[in-house]
């Protein structure tokens, strides 16, 4: 079945994501020239295409114009903008069921859960037979079988290996763990260096080899390569229903920073999200 994925937008110089897949607009960089008008577009843009949330990542000091059109802060990240700004994410919905979170209870069950885990300051060791690879371009078939395998949908298309060759040669390092060759788990750092800002994201595990600490292992490499190229700030969006992700973000100290209602697409269901950040480095 072909997905037809949200498409990739630039409004002035602020870059969007909008479409039915996540039925909602993500306002993912917003130029600080296109405040504040950018605020009427997006909202003229989700009523003419019947979307029930916008959601954006913004600085905290251009949310006053967000707030008074009906915008919630949902979720906050420490030192974003090269240490100086917290970025906020901040939503608004047009739906009622969209704004209305039904699994609560199990949520914070969850993040409490996760909080009180005992923390790891070392990295871990693989077993004999896993090495440790950054991924290039001759393995981007494979990997992008490993997330066919791991996810019937995602919300980018990371099942496409044009997709995948797109972000590798942009802004994306894709880290793994193979056996023979054969890639078991993957995970990414996708960079913004105007911000010195990187997300944690795309972790996926093929379930037969789960239960290594695979995760685990692979974000403390990304980083310690993240540090090495001077990012202030690391940050993760886990599907807040999740024990295995926000776990893993909690063991390795960071930080959480609020849920985003309902927001995304994974495997044919709108799932809420979890924001985890953590402070890489001092060097500002």
């Amino acid at each position: 079945m072909k997905i037809n994925y949200d498409k990739t937008e630039i409004i002035g110089n602020s870059i969007i994501n909008h479409g039915k897949y996540n039925n909602r607009i993500y306002l993912m960089k917003l130029d600080k020239n296109d405040y504040p008008k950018i605020v009427s577009i997006l909202g003229k843009m989700a009523v003419d295409n019947g979307y029930t949330k916008i959601f954006a990542k913004i600085p905290y000091s251009l949310k006053d114009e967000f707030i008074n059109n009906g915008y919630i802060i949902e979720a906050n990240i420490h030192g974003f903008y090269n240490g100086i700004e917290d970025a906020i994410f901040i939503s608004k919905y047009f739906s009622k069921e969209r704004s209305t979170i039904k699994e609560r209870n199990e949520i914070e069950k969850i993040i409490n859960f996760s909080k009180a885990k005992d923390k790891i300051n070392t990295q871990i060791k693989l077993e004999q037979d896993y090495q440790f690879y950054i991924c290039g371009e001759n393995d981007i078939d494979q990997m992008c079988k490993v997330y066919k395998e791991v996810f019937k949908t995602y919300p980018f298309p990371i099942h496409d290996p044009k997709y995948v060759k797109e972000t590798m040669d942009n802004n994306s390092i894709y880290f793994s763990i193979k056996v023979k060759d054969k890639i078991v788990s993957l995970a990414s750092t996708e960079m913004d260096y105007s911000s010195k800002s990187v997300e944690m994201t795309d972790f996926a595990t093929l379930p037969q080899y789960r239960g290594h600490g695979f995760s685990i292992f692979l974000l403390k490499k990304m980083e310690e390569k993240m540090r090495r190229k001077n990012f202030y700030a690391a940050f993760t969006i886990a599907r807040a229903l999740s024990y295995g992700m926000n776990v893993t973000f909690s063991k390795l100290n960071y930080n959480y920073g609020g849920t985003l209602i309902n927001n995304t697409n994974i495997s044919g269901e709108l799932e809420s999200m979890n924001i985890w950040y953590k402070i890489l480095s001092e060097n500002k």
